[in-house]
């Protein structure tokens, strides 16, 4: 065992401390912004780990105490790990009278007898109790103090981590890819043509002060709801897409790739609105700006019908069906609320992924799905909640949409995966993003979605086809527009993750 790994019956006063507290059951990126903001308030930084209890007060936690002590060891920000023997935080401070408690977001208004005594014992010494769960960042700076060989290496030993913890290894995970073929699925939102278009920099126009490129070559890739069933497909399983497209050339571009891809062609034409088109114009792989051309008003209630009409008919012939929402007006809520209807009706699986970076929408409109993806800042946005830390903003999520289970897209900080236990608690584990230095981020949550959709569809656990996820929306930043993944290309990579 580490030697900063101490029982607290072997503990002494640690001059100029800040002591941290919890359970930390698995170690995901919120714990690393609570321990960095704890670490950046002193010297000497110890946290008290909560113990396994005995008997009666015995908890439940998905690790035991070693383990989770020696995974906080590994971290460098910890000087020192206190082992409890249950929850004695108060003995803790009696011992080790650090100058400062540095304590979660969710035990500010607590009225734990335990949280109560430890701050009153600290205050009436005239120290100081803070309750904070670390800054909330959406970008990282790894790149500027570490070389990109060193991420990866570092990033790669996190995941082999993850997979042990998860008692995953690469035949079992290859073992899970095998049952995908037999799953099929139904994908309904909006479609969307992504146009790149590569230029050259010319300079400053005299007139004003804008850049003035010229366009060199432009090429489409299908996006939004059309390139999650483009994923799926490309993975092996059946898949049908229900959308809308505009009465254009652009929507004949989405017909000529479903077609060729022989995925099931539901698309239905309003000649109110174009098919969406989003262009991209890009100077040595850095994009400079886009250009949207949409409508995001609702169907009309023509339109609408049609929609249900074509889920009604694909229903019964798919295990589960994906809603990727661009909040483009086509997911209503009342097609939102036929899919449930149905899912009930025939057992099916539901995942959702809302996206609404640029749009007004709430992840919140999604009840009693089997997945929910969001990213963080959607999470908060949906919530209301700007300072809350991760493991309860998600368990929180969890709770108010009355979803099974739960992918946290963290960007380049990877993603939290949340699954329930036999008890019907949640279990978590974080995966780390993969790719280190993405050339095009924009395509990552489409294919983590169709990923997980297929392998959970399939009937494969959360954690192996969280893995593979990982694996997979790495792959997906590497290139430049949305691209599906074949299942021979993830095959490949997650052998050279996992073998080197």
């Amino acid at each position: 065992m580490s030697s900063k790994i101490i029982k607290l019956k072997d503990a002494k006063p640690i001059e100029n401390l800040t002591l941290a507290y919890g359970h930390f059951t698995t170690i995901h990126p919120g714990h690393i912004r609570y321990l960095k903001h704890a670490k950046a308030q002193g010297n000497v930084l110890a946290v008290a780990l909560i113990g396994d209890g005995e008997g009666e007060s015995e908890r439940r936690y998905q690790f035991k105490q070693k383990e989770r002590a020696e995974a906080l060891a590994m971290i460098e920000m910890a000087d020192a790990v206190i082992l409890l023997q249950d929850n004695e935080l108060s003995q803790a401070i009696k011992i080790l009278m650090p100058n400062l408690l540095v304590l979660g977001k969710e035990y500010e208004n607590s009225m734990d007898k335990e949280i109560l005594e430890a701050t009153s014992i600290l205050r009436g010494q005239g120290k100081t109790v803070e309750f904070h769960a670390g800054e909330i960042h959406y970008a990282t700076t790894d790149l500027l103090s570490r070389s990109e060989k060193e991420l990866i290496k570092d990033r790669r030993v996190k995941f082999k981590v993850a997979c042990k913890r998860q008692n995953l290894d690469l035949n079992k995970l290859l073992n899970s890819m095998e049952a995908w073929q037999n799953s099929r699925l139904a994908v309904l939102g909006d479609t969307i043509i992504d146009q790149y278009a590569a230029c050259e920099a010319v300079g400053m126009s005299a007139e004003a002060p804008v850049v003035v490129v010229r366009e060199l070559e432009h090429k489409n890739f299908i996006g939004g709801a059309a390139v999650v069933a483009s994923h799926i497909r490309a993975l092996g399983a059946k898949c049908d897409l229900i959308s809308v497209v505009g009465n254009d050339k652009t929507a004949e571009i989405v017909h000529a790739d479903l077609n060729k891809r022989n995925i099931g062609n539901h698309l239905v034409t309003d000649n109110s609105r174009p098919t969406t088109f989003k262009k991209r114009y890009v100077v040595e792989n850095q994009k400079l700006f886009r250009v949207s051309r949409l409508e995001d008003h609702l169907l009309s209630q023509d339109i609408e019908q049609q929609i249900l009409d074509k889920l009604e008919e694909i229903a019964p012939q798919v295990n589960g069906i994906v809603i990727s929402d661009f909040v483009y007006g086509v997911v209503t809520k009342k097609i939102l609320e036929a899919v449930r209807s149905l899912a009930e009706k025939h057992k099916l699986l539901l995942f959702g992924d809302l996206q609404c970076s640029s749009q007004v929408g709430s992840i919140m409109r999604f009840k009693g799905f089997s997945l929910l993806c969001p990213n963080e800042r959607e999470a908060r946005i949906a919530l209301q909640d700007k300072d809350t830390g991760l493991e309860i903003l998600s368990k929180n999520l969890v709770r108010r949409t009355e979803s099974q289970r739960l992918i946290m897209k963290l960007g380049a900080e990877g993603f939290i995966a949340y699954d329930r236990n036999s008890s019907n608690e949640m279990d978590s584990q974080a995966f780390p993003a993969l790719c280190v230095n993405p050339l095009d981020v924009a395509g990552a949550g489409d294919s983590l979605l169709a990923l997980m959709a297929t392998g959970l569809a399939s009937g494969e656990p959360m954690m192996a086809t969280a893995a593979i996820g990982c694996c997979m929306a790495s792959i997906a930043v590497e290139t430049m527009g949305n691209t599906p993944i074949a299942k021979s290309v993830l095959t490949n990579n997650l052998i050279e993750v996992l073998e080197k």
